[in-house]
């Protein structure tokens, strides 16, 4: 049953975005320290992040080519950080392909991606110098193990083929098996240069687990809680599926049901979010004890405190697509009939039970059960999060209290039975509350939307305006306008929702660090694959955050907040 826990005040921000005075153009380890120390400043008690696995030449944190290597775009590479790291060559390097315009707006990944490689390869190359680094990294390499040659391998062979997908490799080396083979014969024929490349790999996770473990101990010295998200799946052409085919289902991919609240996708209204994941052939996963899962978690115990479970509805049934998401496009305007003749037959639904009958809601349940106990208790003693958003079955909360997980609450979803907002003194506590996720406008753009949708001509359009600023402006305590014209955002709105949040009962709090500042940029919108995703920066380093209006201002404001609420 859920115990009754400390309130703490969380703050959501992609590693990405954040700035420091010598960043790559990309938010790294660096600037994530100096996170920590603002939020010790401020009495922020945890920092929230999006997933940081390796996701090959995909900017999405959620594509992860490996469910336990680390992504090196996160890496702060300067000659303090890597002895290894010419001076010169780095200054160099960062002239010659970032310029000045590398630090300034949204990332670019093309840019930071081949900066960062260079530098590594120079680090790599020079590393045999530092004998007491070369020591320790080898005994990284000896402590590993299987997965750690497992992703070097296939992340050489990922360069070898310009990252396309794996069944599209050459005949010889397009299985987990055959690679093997392959990497036999190659250190037969030439040991030092394919124990050179796989090495570089190697280093490179060697480097990311050093820096974010030594992230954590600062953290935890501090008194700040890191805390990570495991996404659901894993992707299709990742290390995993690749050597641990047995373990996955191929046929199916993982997704959300159709959707109308993201008005933007005419393919979410009509068939859902198609992710591309596999499907878990749960039945060998158990067979095995959950040893992959153990492991995925183990993993993430070195990084972080806290996790949050990306999609947690998916333990209990997953919405499923008999395609990828590669044929999308030619399914949009397809009836169900023509749909079903192009994918042999079946058409998207949950799996493996949708929750139409009482046996079949049982079922779910469960199998939720189960994996989730198993997670729980492989992640102890760390804390978990279910992100139970999007078309919850009945089961889900009563089950996430009882293994003491709490579920996300976003207050302007949240009604009391009667046509109002519950309050935030009566949630439980043991959920997480929120206004948004890294998927949701900022605050203040979400705000004005609904301001919009009072003056449209739909009227699904105006009672969704009606009831979200509604229900925002009961949650907050502010004056609810009876002809329904609601004030344009400002200072005091912001100020309001935010303490309102604080001051709930939930465990945790948490809201996006750009809408601290009522900032709009928008970190992902799903379903949109453009450079626009996952690039968004902040507009300060958080040295400046600290030390300049406006931002100092709002700090200040937020560290009262904070000790108002009682947090």
């Amino acid at each position: 049953m859920p115990s009754v826990q400390p309130r703490r005040t969380g703050i959501l921000v992609p590693v990405f975005a954040l700035r420091s005075a010598d960043d790559l153009g990309i938010g790294d380890t660096g600037c994530v320290r100096e996170l920590v120390d603002w939020a010790a400043s401020v009495g922020v008690g945890f920092l929230q992040f999006l997933p940081v696995n390796a996701t090959g030449t995909d900017s999405s944190p959620y594509n992860a080519i490996s469910s336990v290597a680390l992504d090196y775009l996160t890496l702060q590479l300067t000659p303090e950080t890597l002895p290894e790291l010419e001076e010169r060559y780095h200054r160099v390097m960062v002239r010659f392909i970032g310029g000045p315009d590398l630090g300034r707006g949204p990332v670019s990944y093309v840019k930071v991606r081949q900066l960062k490689t260079r530098l590594l390869r120079h680090g790599y190359s020079r590393l045999c110098q530092f004998p007491e680094r070369r020591a320790a990294f080898e005994a990284f390499r000896r402590e590993e193990g299987p997965w750690l040659e497992e992703f070097c391998l296939f992340r050489v062979l990922m360069d070898e083929h310009g990252h396309e997908d794996w069944p599209n490799w050459r005949e010889e080396v397009n299985s987990g098996e055959k690679a093997r083979a392959w990497l036999a014969v190659r250190r037969g024929e030439d040991a030092g240069e394919i124990e050179s490349r796989l090495g570089f790999h190697a280093y490179v996770q060697w480097l990311c687990f050093s820096q974010w473990r030594e992230v954590r101990a600062h953290a935890a010295s501090k008194k700040v809680k890191l805390m990570g998200d495991v996404p659901f799946g894993i992707s299709w052409c990742s290390a995993d599926v690749f050597f641990q085919l047995e373990q996955f289902n191929l046929e199916w991919c993982g997704g959300a049901p159709p959707e109308t609240y993201f008005k933007d996708d005419l393919f979410v209204q009509r068939w859902g979010q198609n992710w591309g994941i596999p499907l878990y052939r749960w039945d060998r996963m158990e067979a095995d004890g959950f040893s992959w899962w153990q492991r995925r978690v183990r993993k993430l115990t070195e990084v972080f405190d806290i996790f949050r479970i990306d999609h947690v509805l998916g333990f209990y049934r997953i919405y499923s697509f008999p395609w990828r998401p590669q044929r999308n496009p030619e399914f949009l305007h397809l009836n169900d009939a023509e749909a079903a003749a192009r994918a042999g037959g079946r058409l998207p639904h949950f799996k493996e039970h949708d929750d139409d009958t009482p046996e079949h809601r049982a079922a779910n349940l469960a199998a939720g059960d189960r994996f989730l106990r198993m997670i729980v208790a492989a992640a102890r003693p760390n804390e978990v999060v279910g992100e139970d958003l999007g078309t919850v079955p009945e089961y889900v909360r009563p089950h996430l209290l009882s293994l003491d997980v709490p579920g996300f609450k976003v207050s302007h979803w949240e009604d009391d039975g009667h046509g109002h907002v519950q309050r935030g003194a009566d949630y439980d506590n043991c959920a997480f509350t929120t206004y948004a996720t890294h998927d949701h406008e900022p605050m203040k753009t979400h705000w004005e939307h609904r301001r919009r949708d009072l003056r449209s001509e739909d009227p699904a359009d105006r009672a969704l305006g009606m009831k979200e600023l509604r229900f925002l402006s009961e949650f907050a305590g502010l004056p609810v306008p009876e002809n329904g014209d609601f004030p344009p955002y400002d200072d005091g709105i912001r100020r309001a929702l935010l303490e309102a949040l604080l001051a709930s009962n939930a465990r945790f709090a948490a809201f996006m660090l750009s809408d601290l500042f009522a900032l709009e940029d928008r970190f992902n919108v799903p379903g949109i694959a453009s450079g626009d995703n996952w690039s968004a920066r902040l507009p300060m380093t958080v040295a400046q955050m600290r030390s300049q209006a406006p931002w100092k201002q709002e700090c200040s404001w937020l560290r009262q907040a904070i000790r108002r609420t009682g947090r």
